[in-house]
């Protein structure tokens, strides 16, 4: 297994099979991708890209903490799904995160994936949402940093 930085686009084909699948490829760009703060992560076994994390440098209201960071487009591929590699990309993510004294980590989690991301210590914080197309949410997060 390795993780390593790579481009926005190369996040399409893991997002499009597990988070965008049957809609246009298209919808597996996000705002910010391209951001300067914005980094993407790859996890490779076998030299074959198998999961993907980003972190976009983007505040939520819902926070006071000033140094805010995102996850987003979190996603292993199904078959590899249940052998510990999406919480090797999270934390790859809050290490990231660490290095630039980041306060605050928080993302907006699929229904089915809430208690994945309290395992590794994520709080909700207020009621579902559905977001169009995409299903029921949950806002979650977690701080880096105690002030």
């Amino acid at each position: 297994m390795e993780i390593k930085k790579i481009n926005s686009i190369d996040t399409y084909p893991v997002r499009h099979e597990v988070l965008r699948k049957g809609k246009p490829i298209e919808t597996c760009q996000f705002k910010g991708d391209d951001d300067e703060n914005t980094v993407h992560f790859g996890l490779y076994q076998n030299e074959r890209l198998i999961g993907i994390i980003s972190i976009f440098k983007e505040k939520n209201d819902l926070f006071s903490e000033t140094n805010q960071f995102q996850i987003r487009g979190m996603a292993v591929l199904e078959e590899f799904q249940g052998k510990g590699f999406g919480a090797e990309l999270v934390k790859e993510a809050e290490n990231h995160c660490i290095s630039l004294n980041t306060d605050l980590i928080w993302f907006n989690a699929r229904e089915n994936a809430v208690p994945f991301y309290k395992n590794l210590g994520y709080t909700t914080i207020g009621d579902s949402f559905l977001i169009p197309d995409v299903g029921i949410h949950f806002a979650m997060y977690k701080k880096i940093r105690k002030n």
